[in-house]
């Protein structure tokens, strides 16, 4: 079955935006209208999240989700859109370009790069990456209280996100329950296979292996780090320098890869969407 997809209009070689875990297509909701005047813009609900997620049954695995896209694609008569992608988002257009050698004319990876295996730290920061993972399996697909909409609109207002474009971002990704609380998104099971296979994945190996232009923007500004998540902030640092030398190397082997910075967190949709317009527009206009 095909996606559930935001037809954004616009005239001109058709992009599919592609939202980040636990996100909705909300998340593109200012992005997309600047992207008209040059594209036909599609934002899409990723399997189990959003539109797309109620009673999703099918394992969340690269494979069913590439399947998924390629189906959206097929169903709009679009398979040659460039695929714009936000974190997971973007991981997700990576491997469906790299399966479609010569159809995707190009990809945008927002931020979206996964964390190394615990094994491969040492010390104190294994033992932080063994934390880190326990939070992100354990904090997914649960059943939120009634002031989750709230809550996520009081977090979103530290990066100076607007009130009512975090409110309708945290509502789109989550389900209200008959009782006032919520379902947020994917489920329970959908969750931990996403992250199984987040882990499973080799982004560099795929990101080698594409034929088409890849663009990479990374977030530079540091997310606040909450009292007593300290150790976590030392962690991202590492993660961003081993990062940078594998984007580095990557650029340097490709000569139609490259990268950007935007002085963004890992929350640049909502934070700076001009900015992501902007980035993906210099991108897209030689293609």
């Amino acid at each position: 079955m095909p996606l559930h997809l935001h037809d954004h209009g616009g005239e001109g070689p058709p992009l599919l935006l592609l939202h980040g875990a636990g996100r909705s297509l909300a998340d593109w909701e200012a992005t997309a209208p600047l992207l008209t005047p040059h594209h036909r813009v599609l934002a899409a609900d990723l399997p189990a999240h959003g539109r797309s997620g109620a009673g999703a049954v099918e394992p969340w695995t690269f494979d069913s989700a590439v399947a998924a896209v390629e189906e959206t694609l097929r169903a709009y008569d679009v398979p040659d859109a460039i695929l714009v992608g936000h974190s997971l988002g973007g991981m997700l257009a990576a491997v469906y370009a790299e399966r479609h050698p010569g159809v995707t004319p190009g990809v945008v990876d927002l931020d979206g790069v996964w964390w190394d295996a615990a094994e491969s730290y040492e010390g104190e920061e294994r033992a932080s990456r063994e934390r880190m993972d326990e939070m992100v399996r354990a904090g997914g697909g649960q059943v939120a209280p009634a002031e989750y909409v709230t809550q996520q609109v009081a977090y979103a207002e530290q990066f100076g996100i607007p009130a009512a474009r975090a409110e309708a971002s945290a509502r789109a990704s989550a389900v209200e329950l008959p009782d006032g609380r919520w379902q947020t998104l994917p489920e329970r099971e959908r969750w931990l296979e996403l992250i199984d296979a987040l882990d499973g994945l080799d982004l560099f190996a795929t990101l080698r292996g594409l034929t088409c232009p890849l663009l990479v923007v990374v977030g530079r500004r540091a997310q606040p780090a909450a009292p007593g998540m300290e150790w976590f902030e030392k962690l991202t640092a590492t993660h961003m320098r081993r990062k940078d030398a594998e984007l580095a190397e990557l650029v340097s082997e490709r000569p139609t890869a490259r990268t950007v910075d935007l002085d963004a967190t890992h929350a640049m949709l909502l934070e700076e969407p001009e900015a992501v317009a902007r980035a993906v527009l210099a991108f897209t206009r030689p293609l």
